[in-house]
């Protein structure tokens, strides 16, 4: 039989808590230890909709990235978002572990999946992030190559298709994207780390504006190809892992990801479709909307996006997009 402890041990040997960072409110978040485990539901985010998944699949147990409590819990009750999940869990004997900034920060972890859902080989770290046990230099974000090198009008579409991304956000430093840095989530105070490091191009979410300017200023291509989609590509990772090791033990990924996606309403139906999605370039005093004519007007996006100084909306096919 196995139960909640069992899990979180394991989980705990790949991605240690004692890894996370000083913010951080990683681990065995709510629950039993001792519950018996026979359905769990693996989510980037324990939302009421995950909630509401694991109670239909009867699970004991949700494995989230985002921790479902991250701030200090002062009460639990209906009114608040926070309280009102954790007392959803409590009714129905669902335990929740959250694995966060140690999954970023472990080998085979978030950077790494990611890394991997790119195409690329690992050859490094970004940004040092302790020790490890045996004394090795832990690092959070990773460096790497891809095979061969491609234009950034190639890499644009080939992100959003391998990361199923609606949206990116970029700048153009100019160079052909070989040597790549990554940073799942918000990553974007790394942005020198990866130049530093000879890296053409960072692809990384969350990414402010003055980041953007500093890109274009340092000649290196900044992508922001959002947090969901930079992070979710460890789920299936960590499902087969778990699985792995106990294959009694039924383990399901989230259906309900859509309404999760930072721009969803029906563009989350087409997130697979690298033809249909958004392009923004940030330019200092100029933004353009660059939306793909997919040959279907009816699945044209446009996101709206406010600048102080001016605006242009361009739409555009793919050909003249790459002519850009």
């Amino acid at each position: 039989m196995v139960i909640i402890n069992d899990i979180y041990a394991f989980l705990n040997e790949i991605a240690p808590v004692r890894y996370q960072m000083d913010f951080d409110n990683a681990g065995f978040l709510v629950g039993n230890g001792g519950t018996a485990v026979k359905n769990a539901l693996l989510a980037l985010d324990i939302t009421d909709a995950v909630i509401a998944e694991a109670i239909e699949l009867r699970a004991q147990l949700i494995v989230s990235h985002h921790p479902l409590i991250f701030t200090p819990l002062r009460h639990a009750t209906t009114d608040d978002l926070a309280g009102r999940k954790v007392l959803a869990m409590a009714r129905h004997g669902i335990s929740a572990i959250c694995m966060h900034t140690n999954l970023d920060i472990a080998d085979g972890g978030v950077n790494d999946a990611l890394m991997a859902a790119l195409g690329a080989e690992v050859t490094g770290g970004l940004e040092p992030a302790g020790t490890a046990a045996d004394g090795r230099t832990l690092t959070c974000g990773r460096v790497g190559k891809l095979p061969n090198p491609m234009t950034m009008a190639e890499f644009l579409p080939y992100v959003a298709g391998r990361l199923h991304v609606n949206g990116l956000r970029y700048v153009n430093g100019g160079l052909p994207v070989e040597r790549i840095a990554v940073c799942g989530g918000s990553g974007g105070n790394m942005l020198e780390l990866a130049a530093a490091k000879g890296c053409d191009t960072f692809v990384t979410a969350d990414v402010k504006y003055n980041r953007f300017l500093a890109a274009k200023e340092l000649g290196i291509n900044l992508i922001d190809a959002d947090h969901f989609c930079t992070e979710n590509v460890v789920i299936p990772v960590l499902q087969e892992k778990l699985q792995r090791q106990f294959p009694d033990v039924t383990l399901g990924i989230y259906a309900v990801y859509g309404e999760m996606r930072p721009w969803s309403n029906d563009v989350g139906k087409h997130a697979g479709r690298a033809a249909e999605y958004v392009v923004l370039q940030l330019h200092a005093f100029v933004n353009r909307h660059v939306v793909l004519d997919a040959h279907a007007v009816a699945h044209l996006y446009v996101i709206r996006y406010v600048h102080v100084l001016s605006q242009r909306t361009v739409l555009s096919d793919n050909r003249s997009l790459l002519n850009m």
